[in-house]
């Protein structure tokens, strides 16, 4: 066993504290063996002494600040001694001539490992808080549009979104160890900016698209092949150095990892650079020249604060969300050592909603789908006509739009806190009479809360599918609560906005026929499995009845135009659709002396000079809610040619005349419902049929070129179907043909 000692002299530091410590490490081969905390005595002396069991491997002697750890204090230019093994022979004990701590290191150690705090709240766009959330904090460092995180410290998020995290920051780093301990990846926002501002300065060469590791070579583009050299480049040949390389083609020759480049020359290539690039700086965000290498000198590892980005995720809905992602242009630069944040979640994060209710027995239905009641016609707030339409009475393509499919009633439910069970009642005489909704018209659903102790989402269905005394209910948020460990909520257990507020989905298609219903709201208490005291709820602050009115239109099938014209229904064999009703009647062509020659399926027609086209078809919802048509013509490879618009759109369209029974001519030509209820076409609100109609245009514009054509005809309607409001009640018709120019 051998002794090795080393005195520290820090005599010389006048502004010394006796009382504050120091760490000395010792490595063999470059790994820590043995560390001691050390104090200086009155005189400013110091002994780190180590016995060794054995002398194998290469030793050395670190000295640094108490809080840095063993690889810290190897990474960090702090003060070393190298002990060679030879020195040891013969001897049992080693005592090295003294250590003198410089005034610079002294100073540098009480600065370069320091404590940060971050603070904050991640929150909903609305303002909501976001529980459980596991929130990590980044420091970032880039140049050109490669970025490294490194990740500090992580937290999650508490009923309230508020986290806390702390972690310890080094800065005065060998260049060689922070290399080696960065990875690198393309940042997007960074290659975004840096390849666009490239592509539109004609004065820079082209250069290759990012490769996901850096790649000094690329520089060869704008300085020349021999910008690398002395930097362990590879010389890349002139002939792949002209342009972007080809798909699944090698450009450049391997370049060596930036771990080995020596970040000293990286100076060197930053000034030849700069004065190639100005003129980029007139396309590229300030926030890139005023921070990003090469236009800003780049020396990280002399980074005694950090950069800061955050990411957080989030387990809801059995899936594992990222809800927070910032990229370098988001990050927080040179950060204090107390930072408060608020972070904002995007799409797809479970929220705490806000606890906006009012004290009392009383409800609010706000919402039909994710329409404002007062946007829904006939609602307080809201245009009194059309009824039950959302967006009433404005001149768009989708206003005055009727709901069908799954509606959901949304509504101050969470808020129902004196009932036990809650009832759906509807009229459909304007609230004359009132009847339950049966049960087949209930759906069900599932809402969300978060369990603390169990770090994770939990669903809770609720139905109306049971009956209790004959009643089809639903459960309330309130007495889930109170049968289930009522302690824990609010404390270790939070409901997520996941359907928080949804009242019940109304299942209209197949159960309600089309028309406008009043829906309202029956509590009731319960004990003991009996449903007591029914009372319809009322609104907050106020004796009227909670009500809302929604108009429904489901989409139903009707015969086909033609001579037949009984019911559509199971076992009929006749031809039938679905509205809206759509069917090409007839296409023909007509010449300059007014003869025709019709344009039959899979038929075959010559153009002469002069001909036109026509079309007569069908565009018909009898409900009167008809959205939009198109006539497109499609041929040869992805091509189409828009009928209605080449003919000037309304201009080219007349009502066909006599109609075709049952469907009657357009009093309306549209050809969407905007233009139809705009001047000189003027359509009542909330009703456009459509109807029977004719296009005519110039042969030739319709068909550019002999090749085999089909007419599409599409026709929408302006239903909001299980609350999507994408025309999903449509219908197709085609026609094909030959057409010889």
């Amino acid at each position: 066993m051998a002794r090795l000692t080393l005195p520290l002299d820090a005599t010389g530091i006048e502004a010394r504290d006796p009382k504050q410590p120091i760490r000395a490490l010792l490595t063999a081969g470059g790994k820590p063996v043995a560390y001691q905390l050390l104090e200086f005595d009155p005189k400013g002396m110091a002994y780190a002494r180590f016995e060794l069991k054995e002398t194998a491997g290469a030793l050395r002697i670190v000295v640094g600040p108490p809080d840095a750890s063993d690889d810290d204090l190897v990474g960090l230019q702090t003060l070393g001694i190298d002990v060679p093994l030879r020195r040891f022979v013969g001897r049992e004990e080693l005592v090295l001539p003294p250590l003198r701590i410089p005034e610079y290191h002294w100073h540098w150690w009480l600065r370069w490992c320091r404590t940060f705090t971050v603070r904050g709240r991640l929150l909903c766009p609305d303002g909501s808080p976001v529980p459980g959330a596991v929130v990590c904090a980044y420091d970032v460092d880039a140049f050109w549009w490669w970025w490294s995180k490194q990740q500090l410290a992580c937290a999650t998020t508490d009923a309230s979104g508020s986290f806390s995290m702390s972690f310890r920051w080094c800065c005065g780093w060998w260049p060689w160890w922070w290399w080696s301990l960065r990875r690198w990846q393309v940042e997007p926002d960074l290659a975004r900016h840096l390849y666009g501002a490239l592509q539109r300065e004609p004065r820079v060469p082209k250069i290759p698209l990012p490769d996901p590791s850096p790649d000094l070579n690329l520089f060869q583009h704008l300085l020349g092949e021999q910008a690398l050299l002395g930097m362990g480049g590879a010389r890349t040949p002139p002939r792949e150095r002209l342009a972007l390389p080809r798909r699944g083609a090698k450009a450049f020759a391997p370049a060596p990892p930036l771990a080995r480049v020596q970040p000293d020359l990286l100076d060197g290539l930053r000034e030849r650079l700069v004065a190639k690039l100005p003129p980029l700086a007139d396309h590229l965000n300030p926030r890139l020249t005023e921070r990003l290498w090469p236009w800003a000198p780049w020396q990280p590892w002399w980074d005694c604060t950090p950069d800061l980005v955050f990411r957080a995720t989030q387990r809801c809905g059995g899936v594992e969300r990222v809800v927070v992602d910032e990229g370098w242009l988001q990050a927080r630069w040179n950060v204090p050592q107390v930072l408060d944040v608020t972070l904002t979640a995007g799409e797809g994060a479970c929220c705490v909603p806000i606890n906006d209710c009012d004290e009392g027995e009383c409800l609010a239905l706000a919402k039909v789908c994710s329409v404002d009641a007062d946007q829904v016609g006939g609602n307080p707030g809201a245009d009194p006509a059309p009824v039950g339409y959302a967006f009433p009475d404005v001149i768009a393509t989708g206003a005055d739009a009727p709901f069908g499919g799954v509606v959901h009633i949304r509504g101050t439910a969470q808020c129902m806190s004196s009932i036990d069970y809650y009832e759906i009642e509807f009229s459909a005489d304007g609230g004359a009479t009132w009847g339950a909704v049966p049960a087949d018209a209930l759906g069900g659903f599932v809402r969300e809360y978060w369990d603390f102790a169990l770090g994770t989402d939990v669903d809770v269905g609720f139905s109306a599918t049971v009956p209790i005394n004959g009643h089809h209910v639903y459960e309330t948020v309130a007495h889930y609560e109170a049968t289930h460990t009522p302690a824990d909520w609010g404390g270790s257990k939070v409901w997520l906005g996941t359907h928080i507020d949804l009242v019940f989905p109304w299942v209209t298609q197949g159960v309600f026929g089309d028309g406008t219903y009043r829906l309202r709201v029956v509590g009731y208490d319960e004990a003991g499995g009996t449903l007591s005291n029914p009372r319809v709820m009322r609104l907050c602050n106020d004796q009227d009845e909670a009500q809302i009115v929604v108009t429904i239109d489901n989409q139903s099938s009707y015969p086909a135009p033609g001579p037949i014209d009984n019911p559509c229904g199971p076992g009929t064999t006749h031809a039938c659709t679905d509205e809206p009703m759509t069917d090409i009647l007839d296409a023909r062509i007509v010449h300059a002396d007014s003869s025709a020659t019709p344009i039959g399926p899979c038929g075959n027609v010559t153009l002469a000079e002069g001909d036109m086209l026509e079309v007569d078809f069908i565009a018909h919802d009898a409900q009167g809610h008809l959205a939009w048509y198109s006539l497109i013509a499609t041929y040869g490879e992805n091509l189409a040619r828009d009928l209605i618009a080449l003919a000037g759109g309304a201009a080219g369209l007349m009502p066909l005349p006599g109609g075709a029974p049952p469907v009657p001519a357009a009093a309306q030509v549209g050809p969407d419902y905007a233009t139809a209820r705009s001047a000189p076409q003027n359509a009542t609100a909330p009703t456009w049929t459509g109807g029977a109609l004719r296009l005519r245009l110039p042969a030739a514009t319709a068909f550019p070129e002999s090749c085999c054509y089909q007419l599409e005809l599409r026709a929408y309607k302006r239903t909001i179907v299980d609350c999507q409001a994408n025309f999903a009640h449509r219908n197709l018709s085609e026609r094909s043909f030959q057409v010889t120019v």
